[in-house]
């Protein structure tokens, strides 16, 4: 195995025991907090929030620190347009020609969804985020990745994490297939569409689904 250098770990603060229990606490809580939202606002939101929240999302951990991950933030009306039409398109093949199935429909049902995304033209900015299959190095060769989706999915979670922190909203969008992304994008063949994620403040009238979480012993358990 390869030696490869270390260097100290120099941004780790410890913080007393009480402190760290009520950090958690006030954490926790605005988390618990976050909903999706799908009635957004136009008010604009400063690139530089966008910047940095997608800087968080890059700090995520990763298979082998390959960082598989590449973040396209959408503010422009004309590219957000041509998104709206093209996720439409697949919406109505999903509800109206069912190509979900009864099944799905039916679990998906009581959160009132439907083909129509007026959302994605509204809020002012979408993150698409993009999971690279594979690396390409300075001489065109492929570099394999490992552990893509799982990296993503991380970096994905800490980004909506982000952008809670910051004091916006957001909804997951995932129109399938989302292969259309990277025409409009104009993203390489090596990467896949895993997310578009609705970002900025909910509309005055906001409204949210009636329901609630599991409760916490149904999805933690501590073995001590």
């Amino acid at each position: 195995m390869k030696d490869h250098a270390q260097i100290p770990l120099s941004q780790f603060t410890e913080r007393p025991v009480a402190e760290m229990q009520a950090r958690a606490i006030k954490f926790a809580g605005r988390m618990q907090a976050r909903r999706s939202v799908r009635d957004f606002s136009d008010r604009a939101v400063p690139r530089d929030i966008i910047e940095n929240v997608i800087r968080a999302a890059t700090s995520a951990p990763s298979g082998a620190n390959q960082q598989p991950w590449h973040f396209v933030a959408v503010g422009n009306a004309d590219f957000k347009r041509e998104i709206r039409v093209a996720a439409e398109l697949e919406e109505h093949e999903f509800y109206v020609n069912r190509r979900a199935g009864d099944e799905w429909l039916d679990a998906l049902s009581h959160l009132g969804t439907d083909q129509h995304k007026p959302f994605l033209e509204i809020a002012p900015w979408l993150i698409v985020v993009f999971g690279q299959r594979y690396g390409v190095n300075a001489a065109g060769e492929r570099i394999k990745h490992y552990y893509t989706p799982e990296s993503v999915g991380i970096a994905m979670g800490m980004l909506i994490t982000a952008v809670h922190h910051a004091g916006l909203t957001s909804l997951t969008h995932t129109p399938a297939p989302m292969k259309f992304l990277n025409a409009i994008l104009k993203r390489p063949e090596n990467e896949a569409p895993y997310l578009i994620l609705v970002v900025g403040y909910p509309a005055e009238n906001a409204t949210v689904p009636d329901i609630s979480r599991k409760p916490f012993d149904e999805v933690a358990t501590f073995v001590e």
